[in-house]
């Protein structure tokens, strides 16, 4: 008998899953670089077009497969994945080196996919960086059929098993019969990934981000799936399997309980209105912001509509993306954060930038404010978007007023110039700034006279504030959500907020914390915005308080300077209020 082993990733779905393992060793797709000959070049362009054809055919077979398992909205997944495949400035481009260099079609394309991941890779910006794993399992899949080879081992699985891997793409999950597959965990992978958005639309148990776990398997090996708290436990003994059968039970009777909170609002007892709303980044997230009460979309990261894109969309792309936005989940509000990338990641001949600190250099709204016309073409779509009455707009990594006064001189150009044309948008669509930067939070008072909203990013405002990358593991455990000094900013800008008369929320990670919703309330917040799976949870600790208690709670917590007493007394209040277990934890 082995010893339990306990290993901590990423939650990707929420739920249990037991059983025997099934281990996908990691596909190692090995590429020689072969010479051609001048004759050879006009047929080795033929065979890479043929393979690029069977790969679409691929991916839409699959596509068909998908629609009859889950709601066909997840099929904007492998839709994404086809624009990876017919990217029109990566294709020319292995095209025109085979031409120049005259070498192999799979040698070009795999040297050129590995500059757009080493791009992308080098974004401080996670979802950005998760978007990785699509463009691999696309190009993976190209360069088999380059060189003839099919992977079949997922056909192997003929009973209930739970799969671990080093990673899995969505065409390989959905390739799977669901009544073989218990759950699963990867070594890479996030938890916006695309196969981790279709693993919760399927209703599998997932945990990704194990880094090394594969090395600890053995096949055979017994193991449970913690989607809940991205744990992954190997050999446990008869008393965990006990406590985890118990806790399958548990998690479902509560489930129901909290999602029977659907329909109700987000106020507290006596009936201080707090704003429940999503957080997402695909069109098919507003289902499941839907399914679990979201009042509305408090954050839309539009990058996704350019990520693995050699090319910034267009505006009617764009402007289609943000009615069908609008159009789902109206007459809720939905919030659209204009272009969050880096200097590295627009097109043209700034796309070379290479910065020392991206993180603090060339991103957001300072690209946006050095490349008007490209930030127009977003502003234009988002205004024609907005007819309904339903979309606001929002500036990310504002620093000072003068920045906020520039995007909504270029804004007012815009709306000028469709007005001119006739072109029907919201003349009073309101406009926000993300306080995620220090300098935001201590002017918070001028920049709320020049817009009608803020929302603050805690994720950027805790690592600016403490100096920390929490992407670096020798600093990491310095990345302290509930420092004193962060938690002053959230109050400085919530107080600035209401004294001159705009509301506030928050969208960062802390708003799908439970340890931090009564004091969040306490300190006057105005709108959460989290992951639609966590809504039920707050919404739930919500409508457990008075403001009057929560109030005199954050009173108590903001006069601490210690962090580890600050820590401590959250946690108790939460105990005492929900229990050891408290409710739930489903995202």
């Amino acid at each position: 008998m082995r010893k339990e082993i306990s290993l901590s990733g990423i939650p990707a779905s929420p739920g249990i899953a037991m059983g025997e393992v099934f281990l996908l060793d990691k596909e190692e797709i090995e590429i020689k670089k072969q010479r051609l000959e001048k004759h050879q070049v006009k047929k080795e362009i033929e065979r890479f077009k043929n393979a690029l054809e069977k790969t679409r055919k691929e991916i839409q077979v699959i596509k068909e497969r998908i629609k009859k398992r889950v709601d066909p909205e997840q099929t904007k997944i492998f839709d994404a994945q086809l624009l990876i495949l017919e990217d029109k400035v990566i294709n020319s481009e292995v095209i025109r080196q085979i031409e120049k260099n005259k070498f192999n079609a799979e040698w070009i394309y795999k040297k050129t996919i590995e500059k757009t991941i080493n791009s992308i890779s080098s974004s401080k910006d996670e979802y950005l960086k998760e978007r990785v794993y699509d463009i691999e399992a696309v190009s993976n899949r190209l360069l088999s059929h380059l060189l003839g080879k099919r992977r079949k081992a997922l056909d192997r699985i003929k009973r209930p098993a739970v799969l671990m891997a080093h990673s899995l793409s969505p065409g390989d999950l959905v390739n799977i019969r669901k009544d073989k597959l218990s759950g699963f965990a990867t070594d890479l992978g996030g938890g916006t990934s695309h196969v981790a958005l279709l693993a919760k639309s399927l209703g599998i148990p997932a945990v990704v981000g194990l880094k090394d776990g594969l090395k600890n398997m053995n096949k055979g090996d017994f193991v449970i799936i913690d989607g809940d708290r991205g744990v992954v436990i190997v050999s446990p003994d008869e008393v965990t399997i006990f406590q985890y059968e118990a806790k399958q039970k548990d998690i479902l009777k509560k489930k129901r309980k909290l999602l029977s909170l659907k329909s109700l609002p987000g106020e507290t007892k006596d009936k201080k209105k707090i704003e429940i709303q999503a957080n997402i980044e695909l069109l098919e997230d507003v289902e499941m912001a839907t399914k679990y009460g979201a009042e509305g979309i408090g954050l839309y990261r539009t990058e996704y509509l350019y990520l693995a894109r050699s090319e910034l969309p267009s505006e009617e792309e764009q402007k289609k993306a943000y009615q069908r936005i609008a159009e789902k989940i109206y007459p809720l509000p939905v919030v659209l954060r204009t272009f969050d990338l880096g200097g590295d990641k627009f097109a043209g001949d700034r796309s070379d930038i290479v910065e020392a600190n991206p993180f603090l250099g060339w991103r957001a709204i300072r690209a946006c404010l050095d490349l008007p016309e490209l930030f127009k073409i977003q502003l234009r779509a988002m205004l024609e978007a907005s007819a309904k009455g339903n979309l606001k707009i929002m500036f990310p990594m504002v620093s000072g007023v003068e920045e906020l006064k520039e995007a909504k001189s270029i804004l007012n150009q815009v709306k000028e110039e469709l007005l001119l044309k006739k072109i029907n948008f919201d003349q009073k669509i309101k406009i926000g700034i993300m306080i995620e930067i220090p300098s935001a939070s201590l002017m918070a008072d001028s920049l709320a006279k020049e817009c009608d909203f803020f929302s603050i990013g805690t994720n950027d405002l805790i690592q600016y504030t403490l100096a920390v990358d929490r992407g670096n593991e020798r600093v990491s455990h310095l990345y302290q959500s509930f420092h004193p000094s962060v938690l002053n900013l959230i109050k400085l800008t919530i107080e600035a907020a209401h004294r001159n008369g705009i509301w506030v929320g928050l969208c960062g990670e802390i708003a799908a914390n439970p340890f931090a919703t009564v004091l969040l309330i306490g300190m006057g917040i105005d709108e959460l915005s989290t992951s639609p799976m966590a809504i039920p949870q707050i919404k739930k600790i919500v409508r457990s308080v008075t403001y009057i208690e929560a109030k005199e709670f954050a009173q108590k917590v903001l006069k601490i300077s210690d962090l580890q007493k600050i820590k401590k007394l959250l946690e108790e209040d939460y105990k005492k209020r929900f229990g050891s277990e408290g409710i739930i934890c489903l995202y």
